[in-house]
């Protein structure tokens, strides 16, 4: 395959291991357009990749997605017409992620927020650093969590945790992820690599096909509640982001203030 037209993403192997690195660093990966429309692309391209039989994604520097880029973010309010082409792209990110039939394991090495924590839960297995925090803070900004957070939440955690955090956006601990259920496991930071390598060795070292096919059958209702309900989610998603609110939150952003909400 060739990966050399992606720019804010990041490609090594080890043997038919494939590491997918999120590589805008000083951003904290946070996703802007450019990074969108390669999320939109990568695991299609991942999938169809001939030398790969498994599949680590994370995230350059000291975080792995910090969500949204604020920049990013103020043209979409500038011009809401463009949140058309991202909402679009934002289906091929959640559908070709669960479409992607290898085993695809988040090394969470540091903080996911919103599209960040909807990436890393839509893998098969989660193994973050014990410094890492995960959270879905659309609502903070003033956006409805529609790019998957409100589908993959409540069938990881249940519909009672999952409103509690989609409702108040509010971060927690990887520990507390592991506790509830959200995430795989935690592991010193200085452990990680060690960790998901291991991991990952031992799923490319086995059955491939019944490995692969497994996965496939466990994702089959996924597919199918996605497929059911995403339309509706991010026209939600579109609808708020040409609210007042969330033309105040990004404001408030980059003022580095404290939103003023009115129900707009």
């Amino acid at each position: 395959m060739n990966f050399n037209a992606y720019e804010c993403i990041e490609f090594s192997r080890n043997g038919r291991i494939l590491t997918v690195a999120l590589n805008r660093p000083e951003q904290r990966n946070a996703v802007n357009g450019r990074l969108h429309l390669e999320l939109s692309q990568v695991f299609t391209d991942v999938q169809r990749d001939p030398d790969s039989d498994i599949v680590i994604l994370t995230g350059n520097g000291k975080a792995f997605c910090a969500g949204g880029d604020i920049e990013w973010m103020q043209s979409h309010v500038d011009n809401p017409e463009e949140f058309e082409r991202t909402a679009r792209e934002g289906k091929d990110i959640a559908f070709s992620q669960l479409d992607l039939e290898k085993p695809l394991i988040c090394k969470l090495n540091g903080h996911a927020t919103g599209l960040g924590a909807s990436l890393a839960l839509l893998c098969d297995i989660v193994v973050a650093s014990e410094e890492a925090k995960i959270g879905d803070p659309h609502v903070s900004v003033g956006l409805v969590a529609g790019d998957g957070g409100a589908f993959i939440w409540p069938q990881i955690v249940g519909y009672a945790k999952a409103k509690k955090y989609l409702l108040s956006g509010e971060l927690m601990t990887a520990v507390e992820a592991e506790r509830i259920g959200l995430i795989t496991e935690v592991v010193p930071q200085a452990e990680l690599d060690g960790a998901v390598d291991a991991l990952a060795q031992r799923l490319v070292a086995g059955a491939t096909k019944a490995i692969r096919w497994t996965k496939i059958a466990v994702n089959l209702p996924l597919r199918a509640l996605f497929h059911a309900h995403f339309d509706a989610g991010i026209a939600y998603e579109c609808l708020s982001n040409r609210s007042g609110d969330h033309a105040e939150a990004v404001k408030a952003f980059r003022e580095r203030r404290k939103p003023l909400f009115t129900g707009r």
